[in-house]
């Protein structure tokens, strides 16, 4: 802000009784100095040294404005290292809200050894599947996955996931193996909370709409499903990966996957976010792995 330029550089003449000694303080030269008091006087209207070719002293009026500039610069700098002494060692409640399986799954364990490394810190997350107001319930932030509605919260990329479409192979053994996504009509498919299943073909993304004698809002229910034999499910990486790996589901149409769904942080669209969000924000996507 202009009216403090100058604050810093009269005050460390007026401390220490000269332009050299004020330059050497504040690490910059002597004229730089006199140019900042010179603009400070101008601004003010008022004369606040007296200058001579051997001496620097304060007039009244920059006597008066010496007593009252001071303690207000060193309130500054004491706020300048508490906000620094806060980013090195946060304090205080973060509120957050985050999917429940993902939450339960990974953003719980981060916010565990997060709150470990910060002894200071406190959580209260809410794990819902519902996209909360984060504004309007007095949250920090929000985990969420997908496509970002438009707002005015501001977001921050954490990780990357895919969709994996992926059957058991007994089910395979007993009703085929589709070899293209018209050969999905013909198949037991296990539908989750959205009636429809999204697979990059032709180069862009394209919802396949699909319906099934088996309906759960639970990742880890279709999961279950499909390693049951039930049927064909489409489910993000961390429903599944361990099921992949071990070979009780086998993957379809691996070259279809979205490789563009991320997971993210918003907050709101504060200049100023608080330290502490920063901070678990940076863990967050320093610590997530893509492809959950």
């Amino acid at each position: 802000m202009k009216y403090l330029e100058g604050i810093a550089e009269f005050c460390a003449v007026a401390d220490v009784g000269n332009f050299t000694g004020a330059a050497n303080k504040l690490d910059t030269s002597v004229a730089q100095i006199s140019r900042k008091v010179a603009s400070l006087e101008k601004q003010l209207g008022v004369k606040l040294l007296q200058r001579t070719t051997r001496s620097v002293s304060l007039t009244e009026a920059g006597t008066q404005y010496f007593q009252q500039a001071m303690p207000a610069l060193k309130a500054l700098e004491d706020a300048q290292l508490a906000v620094s002494a806060l980013q090195a060692s946060p304090q205080g409640l973060i509120k957050l809200t985050a999917p429940v399986a993902f939450g339960e799954a990974f953003i719980a364990p981060l916010l565990n050894t997060f709150m470990q490394k910060y002894s200071g810190i406190s959580v209260q997350c809410t794990f819902s599947n519902e996209k909360l107001d984060i504004v309007e319930q007095g949250l920090d932030l929000a985990i969420r996955i997908g496509k970002l509605e438009d707002s005015t919260l501001v977001a921050k990329k954490l990780a990357t996931r895919h969709l994996f479409v992926c059957g058991s192979r007994d089910y395979f053994k007993e009703q085929g193996q589709p070899k293209s996504i018209e050969e999905l009509k013909e198949h037991s498919l296990l539908v989750g909370s959205q009636p429809y299943w999204r697979l990059f073909i032709n180069n862009k993304i394209q919802s396949i709409p699909v319906q099934g004698r088996v309906r759960y809002n639970s990742g880890n229910a279709l999961c279950s499903a499909a390693i049951s034999g039930l049927g064909i499910a489409q489910l993000p990486g961390f429903y599944v990966r361990k099921a992949l790996a071990s070979g009780e589901l086998i993957e379809l149409f691996p070259e279809y996957k979205d490789k563009q769904e991320a997971i993210w942080a918003v907050f709101p669209s504060n200049r100023n976010v608080a330290p502490k969000i920063r901070l678990l924000v940076d863990f967050l996507a320093q610590h997530l792995i893509s492809d959950s």
